[in-house]
């Protein structure tokens, strides 16, 4: 662990915070994304209250309009403290996107990222601003591996945590840098370094820090500070099975260098389950003649493509209830204008010879390009 260092421009802070009349120069925006974790919210202003004494900061609550009522607790706290401000978003879903909307919406020149879980150890924070400060890096990580790294973890459980390693390494082959936690969700950076690169970086998911850092055009220098993860206090995980493919669509489109996007490689390889489940229809009707089976083929494949296109590719646009009846009409509708095409083509094929799954992904890809670009734009 790095060593505590004594800062200058702490101290002038803390001095002009104490005289009345003069305001303190902002130094620390606190960003803190938040989905049902209102009894969260005064335990974690209390705990940063107490580690950033001395530094003139401000919180900035993302909320994804959270059902429990955790905008309305920001908002309590922030009518009496001018430090705490509350982005309470509506129709956005997705832990980047929070995370770059609260970096954003920050003048302070350090940006920091913290849960609202309270499993980030929130001490570490003057440690990370005095190294900003003193330009010894441009970001600092707190890192759940680094040194005795292997109990920091536990919080997770034994299957996440598993996942979260396999995570790391991967992210360390496309970063090209031993960085020991570039999954992690807790950082501080030069929030001139966020706004260089917020066109590029995707809003959905959660790996906003991988994102930043290798949306680069030159490395930043980097440090970290080992932690203990703690267990959650309330709250739920934002972690599941969609998330995990999200990564691997950042993974994807950072090795292409941003030439093809995330959201549009989830799509492909949606897409590409969905060849799956058109294939085993297909073969299970070829009895009844192949035009008809092929038809039946696609009509299912779409309902699959919706469905898990809408659960996962666009989770931060999630349609439910109603909407999600009539998102599926309009989808079925705009995957169908090229459907003819795809039944004629598989058809072309599968008559002069190649085997019957030649012909249905033939098929397939025709109307692959255009169900994106369509429904991308009019469904969700």
């Amino acid at each position: 662990m790095l060593a505590p260092a004594v800062n200058s421009s702490s101290h002038k802070a803390a001095s002009r915070a104490r005289r009345p009349g003069v305001a303190a120069t902002l130094e620390l925006g606190v960003v803190i994304p938040t989905f049902k974790e209102a009894p969260n919210i005064a335990p974690l202003l209390a705990k940063l209250e107490a580690a950033l004494a001395g530094v003139a900061w401000q919180a900035i609550f993302v909320d994804d309009d959270s059902p429990d009522g955790t905008a309305a607790a920001v908002k309590a706290i922030a009518a009496t403290d001018t430090r705490v401000i509350c982005l309470h978003r509506i129709g956005r879903r997705g832990l980047a996107g929070a995370v770059i909307e609260g970096a954003m919406a920050s003048a302070a020149p350090f940006v920091a990222v913290i849960d609202g879980d309270m499993q980030h150890d929130e001490t570490l924070l003057p440690q990370m601003l005095r190294l900003l400060q003193e330009d010894r890096a441009d970001v600092v990580v707190g890192s759940r591996y680094l040194a005795t790294g292997e109990a920091s973890a536990s919080a997770l459980g034994a299957r996440r945590e598993a996942g979260s390693r396999l995570a790391n390494w991967l992210g360390q082959r496309v970063l090209r840098a031993n960085v020991t936690d570039p999954m992690s969700g807790f950082f501080m950076i030069r929030r001139e370094l966020v706004e260089a690169v917020a066109p590029a970086l995707a809003t959905s998911g959660f790996k906003v820090l991988f994102d930043i850092l290798a949306s680069q055009k030159t490395a930043p220098r980097y440090l970290e500070l080992p932690y203990e993860f703690r267990a959650r206090v309330a709250g739920d995980s934002k972690l599941d099975n969609g998330v995990v493919i999200q990564y691997l669509g950042l993974l994807l489109a950072k090795m292409s260098r941003d030439l093809i996007s995330p959201r549009f490689i989830m799509f492909a390889l949606v897409g590409a389950s969905g060849v799956g489940v058109h294939l085993l229809i297909l073969r299970s009707l070829l009895h009844y003649g192949f035009s008809a089976a092929q038809l039946s083929a696609a009509l299912g494949a779409m309902t699959w493509n919706y469905l898990i296109n809408n659960a996962v590719t666009y989770r931060d646009r999630r349609k439910r209830g109603l909407g999600l009846l009539v998102g599926y009409f309009k989808f079925v509708f705009l995957c169908s204008i090229p459907l003819a095409a795809n039944v004629a083509v598989a058809t072309m094929v599968y008559e002069r010879g190649p085997s019957w799954w030649v012909a249905g992904i033939a098929g397939a890809v025709v109307a692959a390009v255009w169900n994106y670009i369509t429904t991308s734009r009019a469904v969700w």
